[in-house]
């Protein structure tokens, strides 16, 4: 795979395809056989590993906890049936607003 701005929907696509393959022959498939709960905690676990690696100064484990955050957050994005699309679309509603007023204005809703 290339590296470029298209990467997180072709891993998103690799892991939509793998829902309803067999556990034991994926990992993919094998997160999706555990359940939401398992995948959620997963991505939980991650991100921990990476604030950790962040906080270390580790610039190699930052990059690679970075990766493995992304990965197990497009198996939760398919497993709740949310298209990346959807993100980027909330991101660039987002996109020039200060991060305060933008706070501030979900918690009036």
């Amino acid at each position: 795979m290339s590296n470029d701005a298209h990467m997180l929907d072709r891993l998103y696509a690799t892991v939509l395809g793998r829902k309803g393959a067999d556990p034991n022959s994926s990992y993919t498939a094998k997160l999706y056989s555990k359940g939401s709960q398992k995948i959620a905690q997963k991505v939980g676990e991650e991100a921990v590993e990476l604030s950790i690696a962040a906080a270390l100064k580790d610039r190699d484990e930052t990059i690679l906890e970075s990766a493995d955050l992304l990965y197990h957050l497009t198996v939760l994005w398919a497993d709740a049936g949310v298209d990346p699309a959807e993100i980027y679309a909330k991101l660039a509603d987002r996109e020039g607003l200060s991060g305060l007023a933008e706070k501030a204005a979900r918690s009036t809703k």
